[in-house]
């Protein structure tokens, strides 16, 4: 961005704060907002998670600094989750041991948000806009440019939560994770074969070795990222391990492949919309659904075997697997549809400030729930 742009921007976002800051209070219709800190963390898969691990994805905070407290927050859960799952010894179950400061911790991460002194958000949203409105700095952020910016949170998220596991399971601190050191989930040691989930093997050594992209039988920090979020990989050999595991859930009559039937009734609704922009659009052929799903596995099916091999599943794999770009596209266009005042496909920095609880959570008091809906899918 050149000297002249950031000129601009700053001349903007003072002159915007001093017209906020002298102008008439109004009284506001959303006055009783609060911001708040998402809870969501889990510590471990359990075998329905297993079998859902690539369908729920929950939103990433848009402001950095937002982040960063959930972070060290999830941080702390996660350490104390850690120590109870590897020392239940040491673990009292007396309520009286049961410590406040963590619960005390939030609170005072959430007061800090609702302190307009100490985080303001019009001044954030301020500071932010020039780093979203990027390309071009034409003074609009744009789907594209909102993709890109959620999507780095995300990545920054993601990356985070890798390193975090690979101190956990690099045992012996060599900066590699061996599939000895790794560790399957707990249940797996109690199941056998015929157990529910026990044949997604996203934790078996087949996953690992295709993870392994280098050959060496050990994962970096690249590859063990790969091996725990294998949607977002560039790996050939993971994408199509994927392919086999896809096969391999729906094959009904274990042939190693999918006829039509396990195709319709086991993966046409991931993949329905094959061909279009967007994963969630509506299939608007005119077809019937079985008309449609055969249409598609006739397009799949290259080889003319009225079969799909896993090679064959590889064009649709990212549809039943969505990357984190899909999902940072999701809630670009969401929130470009929440705070869009003239509908014209963009932002500016005044529908950005105009909407703040598009980009920061937020709760009502009671008297104010029937006065906004809101979208607890993008907390």
């Amino acid at each position: 961005m050149g000297k002249a742009a950031i000129i601009i921007y700053v001349t903007f976002a003072v002159l915007l704060l001093l017209l906020i800051s002298h102008s008439p209070t109004k009284p506001s219709h959303h006055r009783h907002r609060r911001l708040k800190l998402r809870t969501n963390f889990t510590f471990s898969l359990s075998p329905d998670a297993a079998d859902n691990f690539h369908r729920h994805h929950d939103p990433v905070a848009f402001d950095p600094l937002v982040a960063d407290i959930e972070r060290q927050r999830e941080d702390k859960q996660w350490e104390k989750m850690y120590f109870e799952h590897s020392h239940k010894e040491l673990v009292h179950e007396a309520p009286a041991a049961e410590s406040q400061p963590e619960w005390e911790d939030f609170m005072n991460a959430e007061d800090y948000l609702n302190d307009e002194e100490r985080f303001n958000v019009t001044g954030r949203l301020v500071l932010l806009f020039p780093k979203i409105d990027v390309n071009p700095p034409d003074g609009y952020a744009v789907e594209h440019e909102l993709t890109e910016w959620i999507l780095k949170n995300s990545q920054r998220e993601v990356m985070h939560r890798t390193q975090r596991e690979m101190e956990l399971h690099d045992k012996n601190r060599d900066g590699f994770v061996s599939f000895a050191e790794y560790e399957p989930p707990s249940w797996v040691h109690n199941s056998d074969n015929t157990s529910f989930g026990y044949e997604m093997g996203w934790w078996r050594e087949e996953h690992f070795n295709a993870s392994d992209a280098d050959g060496d039988g050990l994962l970096n920090i690249t590859e063990f990222n790969d091996f725990l979020h294998p949607a977002d990989s560039k790996n050939p050999k993971l994408l199509h391990w994927l392919c086999q595991e896809e096969i391999r859930e729906r094959d009904s009559d274990k042939d190693g492949k999918l006829n039509f039937k396990e195709f319709f009734h086991g993966l046409f609704d991931f993949v329905r919309d094959y061909g279009e922009e967007d994963h969630g659009t509506s299939h608007e052929s005119g077809l019937s659904g079985e008309a449609s799903a055969q249409k598609l596995f006739a397009e799949l099916d290259k080889e003319g075997d009225s079969y799909l091999s896993d090679a064959e599943l590889l064009p649709v794999i990212g549809k039943i697997h969505p990357s984190e770009h899909y999902y940072a596209k999701q809630q670009a266009d969401y929130i470009i549809s929440q705070a869009d005042a003239d509908k014209d496909g963009r932002l500016t920095l005044t529908e950005m400030i105009d909407s703040p609880h598009v980009f920061y959570s937020a709760i009502f008091n009671e008297d104010d729930e029937d006065d906004y809906e809101y979208h607890d899918e993008f907390r």
